[in-house]
C-alpha cells in the first residue's frame, strides 16, 4: 500500500505542486495514476509525434482524393492545426505543470477522438486509417502508467470498432478488430513490461548509489546533500550533526580479524537504526569506522540527550560471536549544533569533528558537545 504522502503530486526534484495538500484526495490519486513516469521525456516525443501526424495529414489530401465532403475537410484541417498548437504547447509549456493537470491523458485521447471522427466521416476503414489509433497508445505506453495505457488502449480499440461495424459486414469487422486489437494490446503491454524493468534497474541503480553496501546506511554523498538542505531551511529549526567512532576498532580487527570487524560495523548500524526516528533523522557510515546522525528540528541539549541514548544503547547491546561468546562494544560522539539556518556544512562538521576528538581524548566512550 502507498502511503498517502507518496500520492500527492509533486515536482521532478520532489516538492509539493501548488495547493496540492487542499486537492480532493480521490482526484488527486486518479490524476497521479494517469501522469507521466518523465514528464519532460514524454513532452518531448509528444511534440515530435504531433508534428509527424500534422505533417502526414498536410500530405494525405495529394496522396488520394479526400471523401467526405465539407464537414471532413473542416475537421481535417482543424485538427492539423490542433495538432501543432498541442506540439507548441508540449514546448512552451513547463512539463509538470502539463503533467499536473492530466494533460498527458487528456492529448492522447483528443488524438483518438480525431482520428475516429476522420474516419467516420471519411468511411476509411483502410489499414492506413486504423494505424493512426496506434501513434496515442504506443506513445501512452512508453511514458505513461498503467491506468493511462488502458484507458487509452480501449477507448481506441472503441473507435476503431465503431468505425469498422459503422461501414464493415460484421464478420469483416471483427476480423480487422481482433487483428489490430492484438497487434495493439501486445505492442502496448511489451512497451509498459519493458519501461517497469527499465525503472527497476534504475531505482536498484540508485539504491547502489545511496547505500553502502555493508550496512544498508545512507552513504557519505547522500547524507551531505541531506545536511546542507536542513542547514539551508529556515523552517527547520535547531540542527545537530553527530559524529560516531568505533572505540578499539584497530584492535578489533587485530584481534578477531576483518569479517568481524565487519560485523561490528552491521551490527552498530542496525543497534543505532533502531534508536533513530527516520522521520527527524538520517543515519550515514561515512567510511571506515565512522558514523553519523543528523538530527532535525532539535535544541542543543535534546541532541546531546539522544547521542548519550546511542551509546547507552550500543554498551547494552554486545555483539554475539562465532564460538558463543560476547563481544562488548564502545563508541565516542561529538555533538556540534546549529540554532539558525544557514550554517557552513564544513563548519559544522568541523565543531563535531572537533567533539569527537575531545571525548576520544577524554578515554572515549562518551558524548562531547562542541561549544555553541
Amino acid at each position: 500500500m502507498v502511503p498517502p504522502a507518496a500520492r500527492i503530486p509533486r515536482t521532478g526534484d520532489g516538492r509539493l505542486l501548488p495547493r496540492a495538500r487542499d486537492a480532493d484526495p480521490l482526484a488527486v490519486e486518479i490524476l497521479g495514476a494517469l501522469r507521466a513516469r518523465d514528464p519532460r521525456a514524454a513532452a518531448r516525443s509528444a511534440a515530435l509525434i504531433l508534428v509527424v501526424c500534422a505533417a502526414v495529414l498536410v500530405a494525405l489530401p495529394l496522396l488520394q482524393e479526400s471523401e467526405g465532403g465539407t464537414a471532413a475537410a473542416v475537421v481535417h484541417w482543424s485538427g492539423i492545426l490542433a495538432l501543432l498548437a498541442a506540439a507548441a504547447v508540449c514546448v512552451r509549456v513547463d512539463p509538470r505543470v502539463l503533467d499536473r493537470l492530466g494533460a498527458c491523458a487528456a492529448l492522447a485521447m483528443g488524438g483518438i477522438v480525431l482520428t475516429a471522427t476522420l474516419n467516420l466521416l471519411t468511411a476509411d476503414t483502410s489499414a492506413a486509417a486504423q494505424a493512426f489509433f496506434a501513434f496515442p497508445v504506443l506513445w501512452v505506453a512508453s511514458h505513461l502508467r498503467w491506468a493511462a495505457v488502458t484507458l487509452v488502449t480501449g477507448a481506441a480499440l472503441a473507435a476503431d470498432g465503431l468505425t469498422l461495424f459503422r461501414y464493415l459486414p460484421a464478420a469483416a469487422a471483427l476480423t480487422d478488430l481482433l487483428f489490430f486489437g492484438a497487434v495493439l494490446v501486445v505492442m502496448a503491454v511489451m512497451l509498459v513490461r519493458a519501461n517497469r524493468v527499465q525503472e527497476q534497474l534504475v531505482v536498484a541503480l540508485q539504491e547502489q548509489a545511496s547505500r553502502d553496501a555493508l550496512t544498508g546506511l545512507v552513504n557519505r554523498r547522500v547524507f551531505d546533500e541531506a545536511l546542507a538542505d536542513t542547514l539551508g531551511d529556515r523552517a527547520a529549526g535547531g540542527t545537530a550533526l553527530v559524529l560516531i567512532d568505533v572505540d578499539a576498532f584497530k584492535a578489533i580487527n587485530d584481534s578477531h580479524g576483518h569479517p568481524v570487524g565487519d560485523d561490528v560495523l552491521v551490527h552498530l548500524a542496525g543497534v543505532l537504526r533502531d534508536q533513530i526516528r527516520a522521520e527527524d533523522a538520517v543515519l550515514s557510515r561515512l567510511g571506515g569506522d565512522e558514523l553519523a546522525v543528523l538530527l532535525r528540528g532539535c535544541s542543543t541539549e535534546v541532541a546531546a540527550r539522544r547521542a548519550a541514548q546511542l551509546l547507552d544503547a550500543v554498551r547494552a547491546t554486545p555483539l554475539p560471536l562465532a564460538d558463543g561468546s560476547l563481544l562488548a562494544l564502545s563508541i565516542s560522539l561529538g555533538v556540534a549544533h546549529q540554532a539558525h539556518a544557514g550554517a557552513s556544512l564544513r563548519a559544522l562538521y568541523s565543531a563535531a569533528d572537533a567533539a569527537l576528538y575531545e571525548a576520544k581524548r577524554a578515554g572515549r566512550g562518551r558524548v562531547a558537545v562542541a561549544a555553541a
